[in-house]
């Protein structure tokens, strides 16, 4: 008699099984716990006594060998294979969604000597309680492939009305609509980080991807939360390619093409074309390791003596490190004399200082560019009309295309026409966004000067900032190429830039010079 009673308490023991969909229904919703409080008052009224809960947050459709509480409860039975446990769960749904894996987890539990006990359904031990709960098994399956239709369904409709319905990407995040749904909008804090660093690259102020890396992983804000590393390479080079941030949507499954979002872009299309353009048109080496922030000299300057670019390090004294720049060029007779740093940047300041521009020549600069923008919209006005014609040939030609696409049998003519159509369309919205920004100015005429002569008003400003990428933009715009410094003389004649050549009559004594402030 007492085997079996300890037989009939050992079958009491029970284990409960609690899924919802996602994690967001698991943190802000209350479903596991929920599920958890029914199985429990359940497994109270049968007089079981429950030793474990094994929750899942994960999809019900496909393997259940995928989630993680079943692997672990099929783990718990396996390690008591003396015990015959009841394993409770709350709704059928929640032990699987799929036909398949049904029938197949079925068989795992029955192998396990695993009673199964459902709150919302009775399993019989018979022919006809197993063809019910294969049925009813089939049901949840039609019901989540239904539901999965559904929503490719609405997320397609939504992409094609322009809202992009996937996750949020760097420098966007979304915001709600007035009809209830969601639209990307960018981001306060580094959605202009993301437009500085898309603009930067096609200016040519970041020369390579890395640098775009180096530049985001600067700014805390366009970090991932669980990510050490920042901004991976590969992320920046789709952030580099997305047309998502000049307001359009490419999703190659749907069939749409720079289709026309709702979103604001941070960038306009002409300067996303830039980009593609320079990531198609030259190799992408990576950057310099050795392109320190402590020498931003380093490969720019030039020896004087053999014209090699000067190299840069740090070196160890008694009590500190101390910084020089030096030729290591063995053939030359400056090999390994070094330079202070201060020295060097010193000098390379009070050359910077020299380029200001007069205020005479300030004064003839902006009434020669008044009239250049005047004139400017002139031609614009009339080229107007010519660019709408150009975009309704390439319509017709894209209707011309479509035709012969339709009759097409032949996969590399398909693959073909389709690219070509492609190519078209993007020419077609470059073209309509250059009509578009032609009607009338994007800045006032005094706004676009004073942003555009910043710089040259006073490039010292900008070095003086003390920021990695400025200066390096610095070197780029001041001058024509590498300048060369000899370590008695100071710097040699170095070749300014066209803009800064131009303005740069600084041997007229009458003429007064921008004060330090710079133009204003």
């Amino acid at each position: 008699m007492k085997a079996i009673s300890d037989t009939a308490n050992e079958a009491k023991k029970a284990v409960l099984y609690c899924r919802v969909s996602d994690r967001k229904q698991r943190t802000e919703g209350s479903g596991l716990e929920s599920q958890e409080h029914r199985c429990r008052q359940y497994a109270e009224s049968k007089g079981y006594e429950v030793e474990a809960v094994f929750p899942d947050d994960v999809t019900g459709g496909g393997d259940f060998m995928k989630r993680p509480g079943m692997v672990a409860l099929l783990s718990y039975l396996d390690a008591q294979p003396d015990k015959n446990y009841i394993v409770i769960f709350d709704d059928l749904k929640r032990f699987a969604r799929d036909t398949e894996f049904h029938i197949k987890l079925r068989r795992e539990m029955k192998a396990r000597n695993a009673t199964r006990e459902c709150l919302n359904f009775n399993f019989e031990d018979s022919p006809e309680g197993e063809f019910h709960e294969t049925i009813a098994a089939a049901a949840g399956t039609l019901e989540r492939k239904q539901n999965a239709r559904q929503v490719r369904q609405k997320m397609r409709a939504c992409v094609e009305k322009g809202y992009y319905v996937f996750g949020p990407i760097l420098g966007y995040h979304y915001v709600e609509r007035e009809d209830g749904g969601k639209v990307l909008s960018p981001h306060e804090k580094n959605g202009p980080i993301v437009k500085e660093a898309l603009e930067g690259y096609a200016s040519g102020r970041f020369q390579t991807a890395t640098e775009v890396q180096r530049f985001l992983n600067l700014h805390p804000s366009t970090k991932r939360k669980h990510s050490r590393n920042g901004v991976h390479l590969q992320a920046v080079l789709n952030l580099l390619r997305n047309p998502l941030y000049a307001g359009r949507i490419s999703i190659q499954k749907y069939g749409l093409h720079l289709h026309q979002g709702k979103h604001e872009p941070l960038i306009s299309f002409r300067t996303w074309q830039k980009i593609q353009d320079r990531l198609e048109g030259r190799a992408h080496a990576p950057c310099r390791k050795d392109l320190s922030r402590d020498f931003p000299l380093r490969n720019f300057v030039e020896c004087a003596d053999c014209g090699q670019p000067l190299c840069a390090s740090w070196s160890k004294g008694r009590s500190a490190l101390y910084a020089y720049y030096h030729c290591f060029r063995k053939t030359c007779s400056s090999y390994k004399k070094s330079i202070r740093k201060e020295k060097i940047e010193g000098d390379f300041e009070a050359l910077l200082k020299e380029l200001q521009p007069s205020k005479v020549l300030f004064a003839l600069a902006h009434d020669l560019f008044a009239d250049l923008w005047q004139a400017r919209l002139k031609i614009t006005g009339r080229n107007n009309a010519e660019i709408k014609s150009q975009i309704s040939s390439l319509e017709r030609k894209t209707d011309q295309l479509m035709d012969r696409l339709v009759n097409a049998d032949n996969n590399t003519l398909i693959v073909a026409y389709e690219n070509q159509i492609k190519k078209l369309e993007t020419q077609k919205v470059a073209l309509s966004e250059k009509a578009s920004n032609s009607e009338k100015p994007l800045a006032k005429f005094e706004d676009a000067f004073r942003t555009a002569m910043a710089f040259v008003s006073n490039p010292h400003r900008l070095w003086a900032s003390g920021v990695f990428e400025n200066q390096h933009m610095v070197i780029r715009l001041a001058f024509a190429g590498r300048i060369q410094y000899c370590r008695k003389e100071g710097f040699r004649t170095a070749a300014i830039a066209e803009p800064l050549r131009l303005l740069g009559q600084f041997s007229i004594p009458k003429c007064g010079m921008v004060g330090g402030d710079g133009f204003e």
